[in-house]
């Protein structure tokens, strides 16, 4: 049935390049856009048992070029996948949808390379029908809108339980087959995808390719061994887990293969996803899975707010209903899933993206809603995949685009991932020692950075087996370095600034944040001249439109080496949060570091238990847990060089210098300034 649908679909598709019941401006897009859909279902049909191993480069890359040509940077502007672009073309009132609707099908691409007919097919039919509702003369507005909205409300049941399933079944095993099935030695297999394929991931492919082996499965050991230790030092069992998730970019291909025979040795299936296509399965701008080069990030950008067109709490009700369904249907499955194992990159050159008021957008109500639906939805898969059973891992690496000196920068950072563990054990515990006889830390910035903050200490009922601090080294959150506690929030005051910093892909100028008694009062940047716009970029993509957000982590990174590195080759900016908050004090907004754990009980090496896992948001986990968790946490760091000094204020007024002018000054402490006589030299 779903052949016939899709071969009369097809049909169809053909005879709308040549009629004309559409009349202009409106006849060019659906033309432009009807070809593109057929050129997927060519490209469907060539794949299949294609030798990708015979086929030329060349070849390969005019095919890869051809699927993304429309969105790339030097075409965008005459693409109507540009809202600004539809909208003159097509007019205010259906510019911006048929943009969104040109969007959500280019997420054929992908589901042309896993011949997923079904998908392709559905996308065929919801452009159909828009098209079928032009022919003659102008629809309503509300008609059109309404048949998107009815392919989200029908069609989430599908893309979203694939979704979940890609998430906790090894079955789902597309990249997995492209993985372990290809000669990783030459990057064509990098095509096989229907990913972006862009210089980057061409040249990472081939630098990994050209590693001696033992490199290769160092880089593999540090990353599965994360992951393993993250059981170990959180007290849960790994036993009872079959299924870890992996996540990574494409090019990195040769270390995850060596990492899936390692969780295959522990006892675990890898699941391997692929970012959202639709935007029934994304979640804004990111990225989360695996993906290959973004074509441009503006049009990511441009696109985020698309699900404005069926939004409402019909569309929530129903999805929560298929995600609950789902995960029933699968509950052994679920139960298994032991976490994410997620290898990131950086490099890339940071991305100021440009608001622009043609782009679709939440209403108050819609974003009210999400937050919502994304309450209730954590609960649903916390229920089936407990999160005090599960773990994570997390590290990094550069890619080639980070400049000329790639190859300098990748080894540099090989270092920064394996550094000794016990050395900073040891520093890190001196470092404890002193902020667990304090009930406050204050942090000051220097020079034009006007951080002033105090940051309330959890106060402790037995010093000699309680701790406030957790000594982190190098286990689920790689490289090691930093020491970092839930604060308590009655009583943390005062002003978080950093001059440039680049958090989740976005860049940001002289970002300041206020809090009073640990929830952000105020907040703003410089990123553009409306300080109403810059509230509003804050408040989307840090916030995530909560009106509030509570001080949930506070940290001290002590990775001097990481520092020095990104100061070395002029990189810091650069720097993923992974690594960046390593580089000195770091403060995240949102959920604590032990959300849906807080019950487990943590232990630092020293057998002290890790007490300060609470504040007083989460605490309502146990009479309202729909308030309890944001589903977001987001590090902020100040770099040493802007930072003043980082003192311990104890109860009988004695005060304990950990760091003044950006250098560590606590006994024992010493030895992390070591690393700067590297920026001296």
């Amino acid at each position: 049935m779903m052949k016939e649908r899709y071969a009369l679909a097809k049909e169809r598709l053909g005879g709308s390049l040549t009629e004309e019941t559409v009349k202009e401006p409106y006849r060019d897009y659906f033309q432009k856009t009807a070809a593109f859909l057929l050129m997927l279902a060519e490209v469907q049909e060539k794949i299949q048992g294609r030798d990708w191993g015979s086929l030329d480069p060349e070849e390969l890359n005019e095919e890869n070029e051809k699927l993304y040509q429309d969105i790339l940077p030097e075409r965008y502007g005459t693409s109507y996948g540009n809202p600004a672009f539809a909208k003159e073309t097509l007019g205010g009132t259906f510019g911006p949808f048929l943009s969104a609707l040109y969007s959500e099908l280019r997420g054929g691409i992908v589901y042309a390379f896993e011949g997923q007919v079904e998908f392709l097919t559905i996308l065929n039919e919801l452009f159909i029908e828009v098209y079928n509702s032009f022919e003659q003369e102008e629809p309503q507005y509300q008609t059109v809108r309404d048949i998107f909205y009815w392919y989200a409300i029908d069609y989430c049941e599908v893309f979203a339980a694939h979704r979940v399933l890609e998430q906790i079944d090894p079955k789902c095993s597309f990249a997995m087959d492209i993985i372990c099935g290809s000669d990783l030695s030459d990057p064509k297999y990098l095509y096989r995808y229907g990913e972006y394929i862009s210089k980057n991931e061409i040249e990472t492919a081939k630098f990994i390719s050209e590693l001696p082996e033992e490199t290769v499965r160092m880089m593999a050991d540090v990353y599965t061994e994360g992951f393993r230790k993250g059981f170990v030092l959180g007290n849960k069992d790994l036993t009872k887990k079959s299924t870890v998730n992996i996540r990574f970019k494409l090019g990195f291909e040769r270390v995850v293969k060596q990492a899936i025979e390692n969780f295959q040795a522990m006892g675990l299936a890898p699941t391997i996803y692929r970012s959202g296509a639709s935007v029934l399965t994304k979640r804004g701008a990111s990225r989360n899975g695996y993906f290959g080069g973004i074509p441009n990030k503006q049009f990511d950008y441009d696109h985020k707010d698309d699900q404005m067109l069926f939004l409402d709490k019909h569309y929530v009700e129903r999805r929560l209903e298929v995600l609950k369904t789902v995960y029933e249907q699968n509950k052994e499955l679920a139960a298994g899933f032991a976490g994410p194992a997620v290898m990131e990159v950086f490099g890339e050159t940071p991305f100021a993206p440009r608001k622009k008021e043609e782009a679709l957008a939440l209403t108050k109500k819609q974003e009210e809603l999400l937050l919502s639906f994304d309450g209730k939805a954590s609960q649903i898969s916390n229920t089936y995949m407990p999160g005090d059973e599960r773990s994570f891992t997390i590290i990094s690496y550069p890619v080639p685009e980070i400049g000329d000196q790639f190859r300098e920068i990748f080894e540099e950072v090989i270092r920064i991932n394996t550094l000794d563990s016990d050395l900073y054990l040891q520093v890190q515990q001196k470092m404890i020692d002193a902020l667990d006889r304090g009930e406050a830390v204050r942090i000051l910035g220097t020079g034009t950075n006007h951080t002033d903050l105090t940051v309330q200490l959890y106060r402790l009922n037995d010093p000699e087996k309680e701790t406030i601090f957790e000594n982190c080294v190098a286990d689920v959150n790689i490289p090691v370095g930093e020491v970092f506690t839930s604060p308590v929030l009655q009583g943390t005051n005062g002003v978080l600034h950093v001059s440039r910093v680049y958090l989740n892909g976005l860049q940001y100028k002289d970002l300041e944040i206020c809090f009073a008694d640990g929830m952000i009062s105020g907040y703003g940047c410089k990123n553009f001249a409306d300080p109403n716009v810059c509230r509003d970029y804050v408040k989307e993509n840090i916030l995530f439109n909560h009106e509030t957000l509570p001080l949930g982590e506070f940290a001290i990174g002590t990775n001097t080496t990481a520092y020095v590195a990104g100061r070395k080759y002029g990189i810091e900016e650069k720097y993923p949060i992974l690594i960046a908050e390593k580089t000195g004090p770091h403060f995240a907004v949102g959920d604590t570091c032990y959300s849906y754990s807080e019950d487990t009980e943590v232990y630092n090496p020293d057998g002290k238990e890790i007490v300060a896992r609470d504040n007083e948001v989460s605490i309502l986990r146990k009479e309202h847990p729909e308030q309890a968790y944001m589903h977001c946490h987001t590090d902020i760091t100040i770099p040493y060089d802007e930072l003043g000094s980082i003192t311990v204020l104890c109860a009988d007024g004695n005060e304990i210098p950990i760091l003044r002018d950006g250098r560590f000054v606590l006994p024992g402490t010493e030895v992390l300034n070591k690393a700067f006589d590297g920026l001296k030299s």
